[in-house]
């Protein structure tokens, strides 16, 4: 529609007001480019990746997983694994990405409580499709859905592939990124998606002493 036609028609003024939520919503959602993954910092990794880095690495490995899992006859939304993906971190525009450190000293209730408010009060400026965002950020955070553990499993994939580059780079104390990642997959209960992709990653990993070997547990 024109300009001269919605002036006429006297929408004018719901378009500027509801554009102005969106691009407010947008500039917010931009911190993630600088906000860093501060679990690589605390273990002397320096120029680490942001956030909106990790975003993009979960965003296309659930998208793989999830055609992968239509193939082994699951039924994956794949849309809405993508749109859960690209919410999973969004409430770190403004918490920042908390690191275990820190979050020990948090009761569990308390922190997903302060998170849901942050993705409540960040998504309701943009409406119907803001709630429609914030259950899939919700179901997300249950992890009952298919297609919650499938990000959740993108999630953890990534870090991995990213602790092993750092490692490949030099970095070391990092050990601890690998030592539960068998419990931690096998909780998703899609082991026959992932399984594989788990023992190739971690037979791949190379260490600063340049050996190839299992991490211990």
């Amino acid at each position: 529609m024109r300009l001269t036609a919605l002036v006429k028609t006297g929408s004018f003024g719901n378009v500027m007001a509801e554009s102005a939520k969106i691009i407010s919503f947008l500039t917010e959602l931009m911190r993630l480019k600088a906000v860093p993954r501060m679990g690589w910092l605390l273990r002397g990794v320096r120029d680490v990746e942001s956030v909106a880095d990790h975003s993009f690495g979960v965003a296309f490995i659930a998208m793989l997983l999830a055609d992968f899992a239509q193939r082994q006859g699951l039924e994956p939304n794949v849309e809405k694994v993508l749109r859960m993906a690209l919410l999973h971190d969004l409430t770190e525009a403004r918490t920042g990405d908390l690191p275990n450190t820190v979050k020990r000293y948090f009761d569990n209730g308390a922190l997903h409580a302060a998170d849901e408010r942050a993705a409540d009060e960040m998504l309701s400026v943009l409406g119907a499709i803001g709630e429609e965002y914030l259950l899939l950020w919700q179901e997300y955070e249950e992890r009952k859905s298919l297609e919650a553990r499938i990000v959740k499993a993108a999630d953890k994939l990534d870090l991995l592939l990213q602790a092993r580059e750092y490692e490949k780079g030099g970095a070391q104390a990092l050990q601890e990124f690998w030592q539960n990642s068998e419990t931690d997959f096998s909780s998703l209960e899609i082991d026959d998606l992932i399984s594989g992709l788990v023992i190739e990653l971690t037979a791949s990993r190379k260490l600063p002493t340049t050996d190839y070997r299992l991490p211990t547990t």
